[in-house]
């Protein structure tokens, strides 16, 4: 009788230990939880807040552009949009923005306006940089765009239009990393949501909900497809900021334009080719001379089929995993060549230029005034 009661008690006493120690586990899960979430020190925001946040970060952009119409010279004012990224007066916009500009405004939620000395660009990533005479500013906080998922709400603050300044849109992450050619025939990954995006938004940052830049709205789909004519809407397109704030921080702090590279151009292999039986992969057109991509024997017309055990199904791929790199990292690539399959191991090398090329530093330079002039009189002169 006491062995039967002792074995019951042990197994309420077994059951009452396994419940705790259940209770336990998952205490200490969500304890988990909430500690990860308490590490990042960041809450997800409204999109009144971060809008309230954000605008005095948030400027439009007008330029002046001297065009020739049918002999004659004209002036045309192109609006876009622009972000503060730091409190001294540095701001971050499209290169198409600002393309070509003899004169930039820029101006903030204030209603203040400021004279825009363009600094550099990277016109192959559509980015530009600009600063303003001023302190104190509100900068932007970036984000990081590498940690997006489909799916996220996002929110853009620009100026659509040129008219209907500092407008908030919003919406979420339709793809990432969706391959798109731009106007001037230039591919690139951007980030695709389905935040209105529409002329005049150009340059203005892509907020994520902890109020941080996660992207540049550059494009949008605006043409009609199809017999029935029907229009394209909310399909809009930014760069991802992580892409491209290295750049933007070589243009600031060094005035140049520095980027990863191996030094071949590439493109997709053909359907015909994939009928013949090649493989997918970044088709070799060609090898720069005594660039990264020499040293390690790559050769025209290899296919690089795969980067550091990344599949590689084209021109598009191998460009991520480049400009994901930096300067001194190896990859190691596996690469088809005439049937056969070869190893080669390439050092990323850093492709450095200016960030104004001399005919731009000429444009930006300030013609001399009389003042100047008679400053470089000789001493006496009656002139």
């Amino acid at each position: 009788m006491y062995e039967k009661k002792t074995a019951g008690r042990g197994r309420r006493i077994g059951r009452y230990l396994a419940a705790l120690l259940c209770l336990a586990l998952l205490a200490g899960a969500f304890a988990g939880t909430t500690r990860s979430a308490a590490q990042t020190g960041r809450e997800q925001m409204s999109a009144a807040d971060i809008y309230e946040q954000n605008v005095n970060s948030t400027v439009g952009i007008t330029t002046t552009i001297t065009t020739n119409v049918w002999g004659y010279q004209t002036q045309a004012a192109v609006s876009g949009s622009g972000f503060i990224i730091s409190r001294d007066g540095y701001i971050l916009t499209n290169y198409h923005v600002v393309e070509g500009a003899e004169s930039i405004i820029v101006t903030a939620y204030s209603g203040e306006t400021y004279d825009g000395a363009l600094v550099g660009y990277d016109e192959s990533n559509d980015i530009a940089v600009l600063k303003v005479e001023a302190e104190d500013l509100i900068p932007v906080t970036i984000g990081d765009s590498d940690a997006l998922r489909v799916g996220d709400e996002v929110i853009a603050i620009g100026n659509p239009l040129g008219e209907l300044t500092f407008s908030l849109t919003g919406g979420m992450i339709s793809a990432l990393d969706r391959e798109i050619t731009v106007s001037g025939g230039e591919t690139m990954d951007l980030i695709q949501t389905d935040c209105a995006i529409n002329s005049g938004n150009s340059g203005g940052a892509l907020f994520n909900m902890y109020g941080e830049v996660i992207g540049i709205t550059n494009a949008k789909y605006s043409s009609r497809t199809g017999s029935s004519g029907a229009s394209i809407d909310n399909i809009g397109f930014a760069i991802p900021i992580s892409r491209v704030f290295g750049i933007v921080e070589s243009i600031m702090t060094e005035g140049v334009v520095s980027k990863p590279y191996i030094g071949v151009t590439v493109s997709d292999v053909s359907e015909e080719a994939l009928s013949y039986g090649l493989p997918e992969g970044a088709s070799v057109r060609s090898v720069v001379a005594d660039s990264p991509a020499e040293k390690a024997g790559l050769q025209e017309n290899d296919i690089i089929t795969a980067a550091n055990g990344q599949p590689v199904s084209g021109r598009g791929d191998l460009k991520d995993i480049v400009s994901a790199s930096k300067a001194g990292d190896t990859l190691a690539l596996t690469v088809y060549r005439q049937g056969q399959t070869v190893e080669l191991t390439v050092e990323v090398g850093e492709d450095v230029q200016p960030a104004m090329p001399e005919e731009d530093q000429a444009e930006q330079a300030p013609e001399n005034s009389l003042e100047d002039f008679f400053s470089q009189l000789p001493d006496g002169s009656d002139s």
